[in-house]
């Protein structure tokens, strides 16, 4: 990773996180293994956004904390539908292409609607100094979460328990 933009390091992982669901979504492929990288990277990623790049973003008047707000819950929706596909064992089954896309439906819907207007805001209004400060502290945090195996199905089960109190 060349970019240290925290614009450029958050669509970077969008379309990682593309590639993965076409990887899942592949029969003949190790959907096990391309579910246990996304699941990490899912969780890494947001919470990377909820730890450095959210609080930050939401000090500049030109962008909209509602759309802060409403990404933090999107990240809590789409953690709820990973969990899901988690607890499904048999990746060949009905059951997991359903949850399968539901988890395709809620990231991608999150991942476009960020885009849209968090990120836009973000490279319209913060200088690139502070993009590129913020990309460091994301890509740390990111790293610390997916060395502590963050993706693991325990863990997960832990963050939709503490969004539903």
């Amino acid at each position: 990773m060349s970019s240290t933009d925290v614009v450029e390091l958050i669509l970077q992982d969008h379309r990682r996180m593309e590639d993965l669901f076409r990887t899942m979504r592949n029969i003949e492929a190790d959907r096990a293994a391309a579910l246990e990288e996304f699941a990490d990277l899912l969780i890494a990623h947001a919470s990377a956004e909820e730890d450095k790049v959210y609080p930050a973003l939401r000090r500049y008047k030109n962008v909209d904390g509602d759309d802060v707000d409403h990404s933090v819950h999107e990240h809590h929706e789409a953690n709820a539908a990973l969990l899901a596909l988690l607890e499904v064992e048999d990746t060949a089954s009905e059951e997991w292409e359903e949850k399968l896309e539901e988890l395709v439906t809620a990231v991608n819907h999150h991942a476009d609607e960020e885009e849209r207007t968090l990120l836009n805001d973000a490279r319209e209004n913060v200088g690139d100094d502070r993009r590129a400060e913020l990309g460091r502290a994301f890509r740390e945090a990111r790293a610390q979460y997916l060395k502590a195996d963050c993706g693991s199905i325990e863990n997960v089960r832990k963050l939709v328990a503490a969004a539903d109190d």
